[in-house]
């Protein structure tokens, strides 16, 4: 073991072996909500409006810019290969779908700029997982309107990457992925749920799952948004015909469309007595 400047071994805080090993574990866990909470003290921050979704959507100008390059390629060919067709029908959707990205900046701009002019600072401060797509554009919105926002980045081998709109000191990079979830559902008074792949649904069946067990008991507002995809995606109604989701579990959340739509029901939901008081975990 080396030893410090006086010869003597590091104190076990200050062991980076001891640390970083399978034995110190559970004091990495700690670290994650400790290290977390100090920050979110410092800044004041109370609550959070929560953005879920897919980290692959691009901003319009970047899909417009995808999709034009694939279609002037395709121009050049006498008979594109399927790896080209196909190039070109994902260049489409990802040209439809980032229509999802503008709404996310629009949404989180409306919110941010109704949550400043509260009483109350720091109330509802927008909240993402950090990361570029939805989350990014989350955070943009956020960062338009001159508002505060939070970024709860995970460590992943591909496609997380903090963005850029995250206010600093709100930018937080977690390795446990139960740490970050526990964060998420402790700040939220709202989320957002837009389209996205395996993590999002995970992130909102988890939600629904605690708040139909009762396991979060404060007022939360869940939006699906994107009818349109997320229908397709599952069918509630096929729950209920088989007898393993009660209708009145449909009441947990509400589908929007829109952004002003969104907007108006969660400015609505947050602006009830009782929303502003602020659960902690136990």
């Amino acid at each position: 073991m080396a030893k410090n400047e006086a010869g003597h071994p590091p104190k076990a805080y200050n062991n980076l072996k001891f640390l970083n090993s399978p034995d110190a574990r559970g004091i990495r866990m700690l670290a994650e909500f400790l290290e977390p909470q100090r920050r979110f003290r410092d800044h004041k921050v109370k609550d959070a409006i929560v953005f879920f979704g897919s980290a692959r959507i691009l901003p319009r100008a970047d899909a417009t810019a995808l999709a034009r390059k694939v279609r002037e390629q395709l121009k050049r060919v006498v008979r594109p290969s399927t790896k080209q067709l196909r190039e070109f029908r994902s260049a489409q959707m990802r040209l439809e779908m980032s229509r999802y990205y503008e709404d996310t900046v629009e949404l989180a701009r409306l919110l941010t700029e109704w949550a400043m002019k509260l009483p109350e600072p720091n109330h509802f401060v927008v909240c993402s997982g950090g990361g570029p797509g939805i989350m990014e554009a989350a955070n943009k919105g956020a960062h338009i309107a001159g508002g505060k926002s939070i970024g709860l980045n995970i460590s992943l081998p591909f496609e997380q990457h903090a963005n850029p709109y995250i206010t600093p000191g709100l930018d937080f990079e977690f390795h446990y992925f139960f740490m970050r979830k526990l964060w998420f559902v402790s700040l939220a008074k709202a989320l957002v749920i837009f389209p996205g792949g395996f993590g999002t649904l995970d992130e909102l069946m988890e939600v629904l799952t605690l708040l139909q067990t009762k396991k979060v008991t404060k007022r939360l507002a869940v939006v699906i948004y994107g009818s349109e995809y997320w229908r397709k995606v599952f069918d509630f109604d096929t729950m209920i015909d088989y007898g393993l989701v009660n209708r009145h579990d449909l009441e947990l959340f509400k589908f929007k469309d829109t952004p002003q739509d969104a907007f108006v029901y969660l400015r609505d939901f947050l602006s009830k007595p009782g929303t502003e008081q602020t659960e902690r975990i136990p």
